[in-house]
């Protein structure tokens, strides 16, 4: 039997006064994957920050006093989230930016060289990140991620600025942390290999 990954229940969010989405339940074993679907604005980048714990719930005033479920997320694990801000510093060369990270996050098990290894960086260790392009920024977050070492992925949009090389390194990699026992959680607008993967629609959970 599979451990269970996450549980989260009736997830809600509003931007400002506008409404977004309501009432999402959400449930991953081990190595299970999610891809999250709908059109611009309609709330994924907002669930995802959700999911991470940089975002509250929002809840609608006649709920309130309801179940005490309403709005909760809980994770098995630890959870690292990948979005449009790699969080390097723009002038260090590229080794440089991640080392900072790989002593913040003080994982032995992923060197900062591992990193870039296995995500074909090795050869623009000396780049600064500024001059880095918008497919090497996402493979660098990437490598950022695996010197984390979160048990559990939260990807938003994950394949842009990729080449064929590059989707095919982000699937690869999304396979070994499955493979390894990590959720994976996926917003996409490009077709992305999940096998076996959950799909929310957004659109299907208006509040």
């Amino acid at each position: 039997m599979q451990a269970s990954a996450l549980t989260a229940r009736e997830l809600f969010c509003r931007r400002g006064d506008r409404l977004l989405f309501g009432g999402i339940d959400l449930s991953l074993e081990s190595g299970e994957a999610l891809h999250l679907v709908g059109p611009n604005g309609i709330g994924k980048s907002s669930l995802l920050q959700i999911l991470a714990g940089l975002r509250r719930p929002a809840f609608a005033p006649e709920m309130i006093p309801a179940n005490r479920g309403r709005g909760s997320v809980n994770w098995q694990g630890s959870v690292g989230l990948i979005d449009e801000r790699p969080a390097l510093d723009e002038d260090a060369p590229l080794a440089k930016a991640l080392g900072f990270w790989a002593r913040v996050d003080n994982n032995e098990a992923t060197s900062t060289d591992a990193a870039m290894d296995a995500t074909g960086l090795t050869m623009l260790a000396a780049v600064p990140v500024r001059f880095l392009s918008t497919g090497q920024r996402k493979r660098a977050a990437f490598a950022r991620l695996l010197i984390q070492g979160p048990d559990h992925w939260l990807l938003d949009e994950p394949l842009n600025g990729l080449d064929s090389d590059g989707v095919s390194l982000v699937e690869r990699l999304i396979a070994d942390r499955r493979a390894a026992g990590g959720a994976v959680i996926v917003a996409s607008h490009q077709a992305i290999s999940l096998p076996g993967c959950q799909i929310v629609d957004v659109r299907d959970h208006p509040w």
